[in-house]
């Protein structure tokens, strides 16, 4: 158990400082190709800014976007007393409670911290597990909150969203460059080449490396959930038997995004694509199975 949570944690540090390391090459080679060094600083201070946006409004834009609608407890004790229960078990805040207007069973977790955790499940969810089932999902999703995990992965996207931006204002300046010198300025030529060249591998990294890292930090990050939440309700079958029957649905949901696939307990987009490169969760077995191999270490 133990020993899996740490290994998560550390491929996920791993995957963020490579893609840190290419965000960071890239803002380099722009200060080289304008010729003036400080420029990089501004790039990285452009990516940090928007990163920081994304990291305080994806709470609010996640909601929103779902349709999800704020409960107290009466107006559905059931869910709102296992949040509660796992909440008093770990420590933790109670969380805002939501519940999703969509048949297709499924659950998200965000929030900056404990503090500003918000926790949402679908009608779908609620109708088809039962008591055990559903504490193992939520136990999930708080595992989520307690890990930080919303942090991790907003941030990542937040980056990958920046070097989109940055790498479609380099093609723009590329074109404006050559344009301009006319064939008598070889600089603005050769500045208008390596624009081109940075906004080529910019875009490959947004639109390529970028969403395959942000998919991987993610996959981790539903690991680690996992055992945290095993670890939560110390009973790790409740889980894999929600897990089953999410694996078993196969619907998608009404108004999820491939934007927000991250945030859900089982891929909301296509639940039935679960090996694909670009997929946000592991394949719906190997979770399962390795919830059960930690079933006889409680």
């Amino acid at each position: 158990m133990y020993s899996a949570i740490a290994a998560n944690k550390r491929n996920t540090a791993i995957i963020i400082g490579v893609f840190v390391a290419l965000l960071g090459g890239l803002a380099y080679a722009w200060g080289v190709a304008s010729g003036n060094g400080s420029s990089a600083i501004g790039i990285i201070i452009f990516v940090a800014l928007y990163a920081l946006f994304q990291y305080y409004a994806s709470a609010s834009i996640a909601v929103a976007m779902s349709g999800a609608i704020q409960i107290q407890k009466q107006d559905n004790p059931r869910l709102w007393n296992t949040v509660e229960n796992i909440a008093i078990r770990e420590g933790m805040p109670m969380p805002k409670v939501y519940i999703i207007p969509d048949k297709a069973p499924n659950a998200f977790a965000t929030g900056r911290d404990p503090k500003t955790a918000v926790v949402a499940a679908t009608e779908g969810l609620l109708e088809i597990m039962d008591d055990q089932e559903l504490e193992g999902v939520m136990a999930h999703e708080m595992g989520h909150v307690k890990n930080y995990d919303i942090r991790v992965t907003t941030i990542v996207f937040g980056l990958v969203s920046a070097v989109a931006i940055l790498a479609d204002f380099a093609l723009r300046m590329s074109f404006w460059a050559g344009r301009g010198s006319n064939n008598r300025n070889d600089n603005n030529n050769q500045l208008g080449i390596v624009l081109l060249l940075i906004g080529l591998v910019g875009s490959l990294i947004a639109f390529l490396i970028g969403p395959i890292i942000t998919a991987a930090v993610s996959r981790q990050r539903e690991y680690l959930a996992d055992a945290t939440g095993a670890e939560s309700t110390r009973y790790p079958e409740g889980l894999a038997r929600a897990l089953e029957k999410l694996g078993q649905y196969g619907r998608p949901m009404r108004r999820a995004t491939a934007s927000m696939a991250h945030m859900y307990i089982a891929d909301p987009v296509k639940p039935g694509l679960t090996e694909r490169l670009f997929s946000s969760h592991p394949p719906i077995p190997k979770r399962v199975e390795r919830l059960r191999q930690m079933g006889g270490k409680f």
